[in-house]
């Protein structure tokens, strides 16, 4: 039995905040695909969610993190509380760190952040007070978890200012989406075609997990439809 054709999307969608409620209908995975699809990249690789596991969506507030130095040795503001400041509720917060060994996130952030009212912190380099996160039920994505500290090791250099997460250059505004299987970034600019590409891919699967479990071959099913679905 052929699958039935995915619902079509209307285009013309640009509203960030309607875009952020579309992306939390979908998941990294769907929407890893449409980046693939669109010849773009976005997948932030090596992240996952440390405190709770969660899925977030939001608009892209930024923090840029380096060594520590005898340049910067000076600077007093504590690393995150601009960012925390500039943001709005519902964004989350993506930091260039890249380090294991010292945290660029914390408890009394969480907590002034789930304050705040932002959805979450997606940390390219390790977080700590991952317990109090999970209290917070503050959710917290990162590579790694560690107690040590930043003191003395790294320094807040930027906020709300282009970074770097691995290779994957991202603005503030842009969108993210972050849930069990990893970190999706999407710059604002083709956040409507991306989205419009997952949903088509999201609904076609969802077609496909649905012949499954009425009974279809999976081996037709996967062989009929999935290759296909990336075409360009």
């Amino acid at each position: 039995m052929p699958l039935a054709t995915p619902p079509k999307i209307k285009p013309g969608v640009t509203d960030l905040d309607e875009l952020v409620q579309r992306l939390l209908k979908l998941d990294t995975c769907a929407v890893s695909d449409a980046l693939d699809k669109l010849g773009l990249t976005g997948i932030a690789l090596g992240i996952v969610p440390t405190a709770p596991p969660a899925k977030i969506a939001g608009r892209v507030v930024t923090m840029k993190l380096v060594d520590r130095n005898a340049e910067n040795s000076a600077t007093t503001t504590h690393l995150g509380t601009k960012a925390i400041e500039a943001a709005n509720p519902g964004d989350v917060i993506v930091v260039q760190h890249g380090r294991t060994d010292a945290a660029c996130w914390g408890g009394i952030l969480s907590a002034a952040a789930k304050t705040k009212g932002v959805a979450g912190v997606i940390c390219d380099g390790a977080a700590r007070d991952i317990d109090e996160a999970r209290e917070l039920e503050f959710p917290v994505f990162s590579k790694a978890a560690t107690p040590m500290t930043a003191r003395g090791r790294v320094v807040e250099e930027s906020h709300q200012e282009p970074v770097l997460i691995g290779r994957i250059a991202v603005n503030p505004g842009d969108l993210v989406l972050a849930d069990g299987s990893g970190v999706a970034l999407i710059a604002a600019s083709r956040a409507e075609e991306v989205i419009a590409a997952a949903e088509v891919i999201a609904a076609r699967e969802a077609l496909m997990k649905e012949a499954v479990l009425r009974g279809d071959n999976v081996v037709e099913v996967m062989g009929r439809d999935y290759e296909q679905m990336l075409a360009r």
